[in-house]
């Protein structure tokens, strides 16, 4: 019995334990619980105040940006206002002055027509006093013939019908000895009528070619390749003009730059270098020495194709490679303001034509009429006539005694020898005498820059000399371990007292001595 009281109670205290055991347990849980959800709580308090400031800055930035972009768009919308404003206003001043004109047209349009009306006015009065004046003599022709019939016992058409007769009697005769005399005159001016009406045929048919002058525009995409040209300080346009020795012109000129040297090959190679440097994007005083003497080069190379060409295009073979190359030179060389190369080409066809048609060698005329101006393109300057000089080069080169003799007499520097040296004389004067084709001030003028340029070379340690400015100033650029910058100044005096002295010159000319000092080295 006891042990069934014992059993039970045994029972009874295993279920209290495992009943307090799940409490336990389940308080436990839901503490872990709650600390569970109060650290989802804090976590998620933490992503969502993280979350709002992240918003925070992403919409400051955004309204950053839709601020720049806001006053990009209004940068950009009044550029365009303006630009639109200015062409409005253009426009508008255009239109200003198309009425001013206008307005000056229609005036003097009606100045003309008052003046037309009283001019007709005058007219018609003029009419009327003529109509009467009419009227009276021929009243007074009636009258005098009436007179006339009594006095000689003919009628008016008697007397027309021997008057006639007589007078044609006397036409006749008259007649046919004028015609006798104008067949006499014919046959003995004939050869020479012959020979003017072919010379004026070729002087009508000659083309007009165009005469050099001493500016060049050099074209640009921008205006912004302007500043790299001058660059920092100005010492790529310094550089540019002491390599090539042409004043470069960088003015408000829209899009281009101003290229200005008498001497033609300078400007053509400071051209071809500018477009070089542009071109490449590297703009600095080494690379532009490097482009101007690679330039020089290429111009030195493109006149002895001149040359070819010339002469292939003329039908001219044989030439001594000496004298193709001075045929090339004579592109960037001028007679009075007239192109040498057109000049001697224009020579040579016209001599070609004449001799042909006075039957002499046309081949040889031709060659002579091309050659008749070498003299004009020597290395160094000299005081024999061109024409004298031509004629030794010729001989020294071996072309025909005929050649040479009409290039050495065709200004009667000696005598003329054959049948072509009249002819490449008479073409010569024909070329020349064209209107406009030459100019006489211009070849003074061009003579002048020289001389000033080879007084300024005669100095002692002077390396280039540069006339510019119109003559107005010459650049003096002399060796610097040879020359201090004491003797540079005493240069510059002497140099401009030597002008005042030899030369005859309007205003004045600016001596300016430039003495500078380079360390170059390349790194490889």
């Amino acid at each position: 019995m006891n042990w069934i009281i014992y059993l039970v109670s045994g029972i009874v205290a295993g279920a209290a334990a495992v009943s307090a055991v799940s409490f336990l347990n389940r308080r436990r849980i839901m503490r872990d619980n709650a600390k569970m959800v109060s650290d989802a709580k804090k976590e998620s308090e933490a992503i969502i105040k993280e979350a709002k400031l992240e918003a925070e800055s992403i919409k400051k930035d955004k309204i950053l940006q839709a601020k720049e972009k806001f006053l990009e768009l209004k940068a950009e919308h009044e550029k365009i206002i303006n630009q639109k404003n200015r062409k409005i206003s253009e426009s508008e001043q255009r239109t200003v002055q198309k009425e001013a004109k206008l307005s000056q047209m229609l005036e003097e349009q009606k100045k003309k027509e008052r003046a037309l009306e009283q001019s007709m006015a005058d007219n018609e009065k003029l009419s009327e006093k003529l109509e009467r004046k009419n009227e009276e003599l021929e009243r007074l022709h009636n009258s005098q013939v009436e007179k006339l019939e009594e006095i000689s016992g003919f009628s008016a058409e008697r007397a027309k019908e021997e008057l006639f007769n007589i007078l044609k009697e006397e036409a006749r005769s008259n007649a046919m000895q004028h015609i006798q005399e104008t067949i006499d005159e014919a046959k003995l001016t004939a050869k020479n009528e012959a020979k003017k009406i072919v010379i004026q045929t070729i002087q009508r048919t000659a083309t007009e070619d165009a005469i050099e002058n001493s500016v060049s525009v050099f074209n640009i995409e921008s205006d912004d390749i302007k500043g790299r040209i001058i660059g920092r300080e100005g010492r790529n346009i310094r550089a540019l003009e002491a390599a090539t020795g042409v004043e470069i012109i960088v003015d408000d000129t829209p899009e281009a730059i101003i290229l200005s040297c008498f001497d033609p090959v300078r400007r053509e190679i400071a051209r071809l270098s500018l477009h070089k440097l542009v071109t490449d994007g590297r703009i600095h005083p080494a690379r532009i020495e490097e482009v101007v003497a690679k330039t020089r080069k290429q111009i030195e190379d493109e006149i002895i194709s001149t040359g070819k060409k010339t002469t292939i295009d003329l039908g001219i073979h044989g030439l001594h490679p000496e004298l193709i190359k001075v045929i090339g030179r004579m592109k960037y060389r001028s007679s009075y303001g007239q192109n040498l190369l057109q000049h001697s080409r224009e020579v040579a066809n016209l001599a070609a034509t004449m001799a042909a048609e006075l039957g002499l060698n046309a081949k040889l005329a031709k060659r002579a009429g091309l050659l008749h101006d070498i003299g004009k393109v020597p290395d160094s300057e000299s005081e024999t006539p061109h024409a004298i000089l031509g004629m030794e080069w010729a001989e020294k080169y071996g072309e025909h005694p005929d050649v040479c003799n009409a290039i050495g007499a065709h200004h009667d520097e000696t005598e003329m020898k054959t049948l072509i040296a009249p002819i490449i004389q008479v073409c010569d004067a024909i070329s020349g005498a064209r209107p406009g084709a030459r100019r006489q001030v211009v070849e003074s003028y061009l003579q002048r820059l020289r001389e000033l340029e080879e007084m300024a070379l005669g100095f002692d340690g002077v390396v280039k000399a540069y006339a510019i400015q119109a003559g107005r100033e010459l650049r003096v650029i002399v060796e610097s371990d040879k020359v201090s910058d004491q003797r540079a100044s005493e240069i510059s005096f002497d140099i401009s007292q030597k002008i005042q002295n030899e030369m005859t010159y309007p205003g004045q000319v600016r001596v300016i001595v430039i003495r500078e000092t380079r360390a170059v080295n390349v790194a490889k």
